[in-house]
């Protein structure tokens, strides 16, 4: 596995509770990075020679501005290109945003600003403008990120992560609780391959917390506190993964005919099949269908 980038989430705390987020993300989730396991993830990133991009997100990082500040400091000091993702909850007024973030100024080279009808009332939100006026002043390359109402025909698809633009629900995480009623159906057996990770070289991950490596969110190929990051890559086998192997071999339909679960003829995309069927297996596979968090536990 050639891994060129690592996403922190930071925590899974979050200022929002959005319909469509993969994280469960809420003022209430619980999960905070600390400096020590930033520095240990951050020194184990710079071991496997690929990685060339740390991005800070979460839920929200600047939650904990202090220790965002730090692992931002620490991971530019390490040589790696730093981005960071934030609803820009903290983008009151330019001058507000200018304060907020010209610490980073000389340190990230992008920033995502998620800014759409879950979040604010306008899909260009105020916060949001905001903090484009203010990483224009400093110098920040600065992107937006969007995500579609359900009803939207011509949303595009991302790949494996929310694209710069507006992209179409994928539907994990609270998606498949709150919006699945607002979607077009479609027949089980459709979804034969997945269309958002590349599940054998997925080019980057996610790191929550607890140290678990997420290919997907919510499905683990390891944990960087008990193995570091360089024998998980050196030692992933995406075939012989549990939930990854019937995943490359027919998408969530395998992933239901392999281990028999019972399921409805229709859903809403290939995410909301398999995530109802990686629901029903967490028992089964609790180390690699974890954590809590990304299930709503």
């Amino acid at each position: 596995m050639n891994l060129t980038g690592l996403h922190l989430l930071l925590t899974y705390q979050c200022t929002f509770q959005c319909d469509h987020c993969f994280v469960w993300g809420s003022p209430w989730n619980k999960g905070v990075m600390n400096l020590d396991q930033l520095h240990q993830i951050l020194t184990q990133a710079r071991e496997v020679e690929s990685v060339k991009w740390i991005y800070f997100e979460g839920g929200e990082p600047f939650l904990y501005y202090p220790l965002l500040m730090r692992g931002v400091q620490m991971a530019t000091a390490m040589g790696f290109h730093v981005g960071i993702v934030s609803n820009a909850y903290w983008a009151t007024t330019v001058e507000d945003a200018l304060v907020w973030l010209r610490p980073f100024a000389e340190l990230i080279e992008d920033l995502a600003i998620s800014s759409d009808l879950y979040h604010y009332n306008l899909v260009n939100s105020v916060n949001a403008s905001n903090a484009c006026a203010a990483a224009e002043q400093l110098a920040i390359p600065l992107g937006t990120i969007s995500v579609a109402q359900p009803e939207a025909t011509n949303a595009v698809s991302s790949s494996g992560q929310i694209l710069t633009g507006e992209s179409a629900v994928m539907y994990r995480g609270r998606a498949a609780s709150e919006l699945v009623s607002r979607a077009n159906l479609l027949p089980w057996n459709k979804f034969t391959a997945c269309p958002h990770e590349d599940l054998r070289d997925p080019g980057r991950c996610h790191i929550d917390p607890f140290g678990n490596l997420h290919i997907c969110q919510g499905l683990s190929i390891g944990n960087v506190f008990e193995n570091s990051l360089k024998e998980i890559c050196e030692n992933y086998y995406a075939e012989a993964h549990p939930i990854c192997g019937p995943l490359l071999r027919g998408g969530p339909v395998e992933l239901v005919n392999h281990y028999e679960l019972a399921h409805e003829n229709k859903y809403a995309d290939a995410c909301h099949l398999c995530y109802e069927s990686r629901l029903a297996l967490r028992e089964r596979f609790p180390l690699i269908l974890t954590p809590d968090q990304m299930y709503g536990v």
